[in-house]
């Protein structure tokens, strides 16, 4: 991950070497174990391990419990089982949307402890950044655990700086250093798709997996990879933009500049504009997608159009990166995905190569918390890394 994402206002949390930030990572992301399974799993010696666990047992991160006896017939002292202190740290993850704000309160293993929305009137930097923090403010008033602000928002982020967000309309936008100078908590800001696959790698269908493609289908098509266990971030910040790949070169015109993406034919503006131009009654995706079901020609026409340009960008990720998984929400998912999801696995099949085709593929709804959760996620990480970065 980059540590270039993150700002650090304070520092109250030790400095950890970076083999104690191996041992928490290790507990965070697949729970509590014994020092001898703690050396087992990272590859530190029992002495090194017993030099990191003392300063997280000293910061209150971890605790000491529950003696584990060996199975019977097994020779050796019982082992003391470590265990993660998930409440001693918290973060507050939020997702920005035009028009709203979503957090979240979430500890060190991103379980959901409250939840909050606001609108935002205002789409102007200045006027968003103060509802964030009049949101991470409520959030975390009774809750001194909470050391760190995850965001999460769609467009061009890198290095917590939103170059471009379409959505919001915003362009050259140091939002992290600004939340940061706000709240006075060490601040992160990612890409919101990007926010959303750490997430899944931390405490959904990604771990376990060196691999996994996610997908999002809504007013934009976005995507991001785990590749090798570690997000794909691509040179300043983009990577994996699936949204973008051109997959009928006589297409509508996408606002890239370029014509026949794939979200110029399957995001949610796309398809509504199809619809309207074939004379479709219909001015929300769920009414095209109920004239699709009742079996209306041009609805079907439109989201099949949709599912096989979805299919087909899939199908060239796969084919350049090899997923394990691809894991398929947004938006769309639950509303009209039943009706493109046929097209989307008919054309992905069709355009996979060899064992590309075998990769699974998941559709899962989703709400806009869990994209909070996700921005929380993120927080965490870099709680846990920041303080061993050499």
């Amino acid at each position: 991950m980059s540590s270039s994402r993150s700002a650090d206002v304070h520092r109250s949390e030790p400095a950890l070497s970076p083999a104690a930030t191996r041992v928490l990572r290790q507990l965070v992301l697949h729970g509590d174990a014994t020092r001898t399974g703690l050396a087992h799993d990272t590859g530190l010696t029992a002495g090194a391990i017993t030099r990191a666990v003392r300063p997280l047992l000293e910061a209150g991160l971890l605790d000491e419990t529950g003696e584990r006896v060996p199975a019977e017939g097994a020779l050796g002292r019982p082992a003391t089982t470590v265990t993660l202190r998930a409440l001693a740290h918290q973060v507050v993850g939020v997702k920005l949307t035009a028009d709203r704000l979503f957090g979240v309160v979430a500890d060190l293993r991103c379980g959901v402890l409250d939840e909050s929305s606001v609108p935002v009137d205002d789409p102007r930097p200045e006027a968003v950044v103060e509802r964030v923090a009049e949101l991470v403010a409520g959030l975390r008033a009774g809750r001194p655990e909470v050391g760190g602000v995850g965001l999460a928002t769609a467009g061009d982020v890198d290095a917590g700086h939103v170059a471009y967000s379409p959505f919001l309309g915003w362009r050259d936008v140091p939002l992290r250093d600004q939340v940061a100078a706000r709240t006075g908590l060490p601040t992160t800001v990612e890409n919101d798709v990007r926010a959303l696959l750490t997430g899944e790698r931390w405490y959904g269908v990604g771990r376990g997996l060196s691999s996994l493609a996610l997908v999002t289908v809504g007013a934009g098509v976005g995507s991001a990879l785990l590749v090798e266990g570690h997000v794909v971030r691509g040179h300043s910040g983009v990577a994996g933009e699936v949204g973008h790949v051109l997959v009928d070169p006589d297409g509508p015109p996408c606002h890239c500049g370029n014509r026949g993406c794939v979200e110029a034919i399957a995001g949610s503006r796309a398809i509504l504009d199809r619809a309207a131009a074939a004379g479709l009654p219909a001015t929300t995706l769920d009414e095209v997608a109920r004239l699709a079901r009742a079996g209306q020609p041009e609805a079907e026409r439109v989201l099949a159009e949709a599912g096989r340009a979805v299919g087909t960008g899939i199908a060239t990720v796969a084919n350049l990166l090899g997923p394990e998984h691809v894991l398929i929400t947004g938006e769309a998912v639950g509303t009209d995905y039943d009706v493109m999801e046929p097209h989307v696995r008919e054309a992905f099949e069709r355009h996979a190569f060899g064992s590309a085709a075998r990769t699974a593929l998941e559709l899962r709804p989703l709400r806009f918390v869990d994209w909070a959760r996700g921005a929380a996620a993120c927080a965490v990480e870099d709680f846990v890394t920041r303080y061993g970065r050499s």
